[in-house]
């Protein structure tokens, strides 16, 4: 059940106001920094988002507000939907491959949401290619459970047309992607992966991939990168295994979990040079993605730290 279910405040009419709104609003703002992570697929821009909905929570007028986290959440969608059209713009001039943000999950795997859906990496790279309001809506009903009729008032439509997006949604999300192995399976296919890209070898490589594997590097122009993706069992083992014998050396190696999927930390002389992870299938790998951009590193960043700064010794793959 999800929490605008309820039609006024837990603690009464007069508790959204006897703080300035404040309760409501942190309240609500895990789900709002969810729907808008989801929607734009960057912390940055999410956390924009809800600090623009905390200003016109603080403007308007609560007395009137019969349920704060519905007038919240229909406040962070709308703006997400904005947003996300301004963004599909800047992104068609992205320099190389654009890639979400990731970010840790380790300690809340929902991520604010009732279910853990639409927060891979993979299917979040699958929802930039849906309109606006299409994302919207399947965000709403498969990450966060809303009613069709809940969505219907949030996005100013009728319910028969929500139907229809999260259908066209659902069947785009399922068309580009395939079942996902365990998280125990995705674990052992990406240690695999890695020592056998350290090694160079490309029979490993190939073994592992499925057909049709596509690798993925974002530097967004500031850190060199493969500039555009690479597609292919035998592309993409020839591509690693060129730059196994000088990418690797002076790289020390440790485990994370980032939106919901084990990944790999590259770090040299202590600081975040990328991260590196996979999406796979009973097909294999499916997909390899690299992330080098400074800005989309820092979301990763653990118990505070900054990225550049060295992590405590964890897990390493050799």
């Amino acid at each position: 059940m999800t929490e605008e279910r309820s039609h006024s405040h837990p603690l009464g009419p007069d508790a959204v106001e006897y703080d300035g709104g404040l309760s409501a609003f942190f309240q609500a703002r895990p789900r709002l920094f969810g729907i808008a992570y989801r929607m734009l697929g960057s912390v940055a821009e999410a956390e924009d988002i809800v600090q623009d909905v905390w200003l016109r929570w603080q403007t308007a007028n609560r007395s009137v507000v019969e349920n704060p986290t519905a007038f919240l959440t229909t406040t962070t969608t709308r703006l997400c939907i904005n947003a996300a059209q301004s963004a599909h713009s800047r992104r068609e001039t992205y320099v190389g491959p654009w890639l979400p943000e990731p970010v840790d999950t380790s300690s809340d795997p929902t991520l604010g949401a009732e279910r853990g859906e639409a927060l891979t990496l993979a299917v979040l790279l699958l929802l930039e290619k849906l309109s606006a309001t299409e994302r919207a809506a399947y965000v709403l009903r498969e990450a966060f459970d809303y009613e069709y009729a809940q969505i219907a008032d949030i996005l100013q439509l009728e319910e028969a047309n929500v139907r229809q997006l999260v259908s066209r949604a659902r069947k785009h999300i399922a068309d580009g992607r395939r079942a996902p192995v365990s998280s125990a399976e995705q674990r052992r296919l990406l240690a695999a992966f890695i020592d056998a890209a350290q090694k160079g070898n490309m029979a490993a490589l190939e073994n592992l991939f499925a057909e049709d594997v596509a690798s993925y590097s974002d530097g967004g122009g500031l850190v060199r990168a493969v500039g555009k993706p690479v597609a292919g069992r035998h592309s993409v083992a020839k591509l690693i295994a060129a730059f196994s014998s000088h990418y690797w050396a002076g790289l020390t190696l440790e485990w994370t979990e980032v939106n919901g999927r084990w990944s790999v930390l590259l770090l040299r002389d202590g600081r975040v040079a990328a991260l590196a992870t996979i999406d796979a299938s009973v097909q294999g790998i499916d997909q390899i993605l690299w992330l080098m951009r400074p800005s989309k590193l820092a979301a990763v960043s653990r118990s505070g730290q900054k990225v550049g700064e060295p992590y405590s010794v964890g897990h390493t793959v050799s």
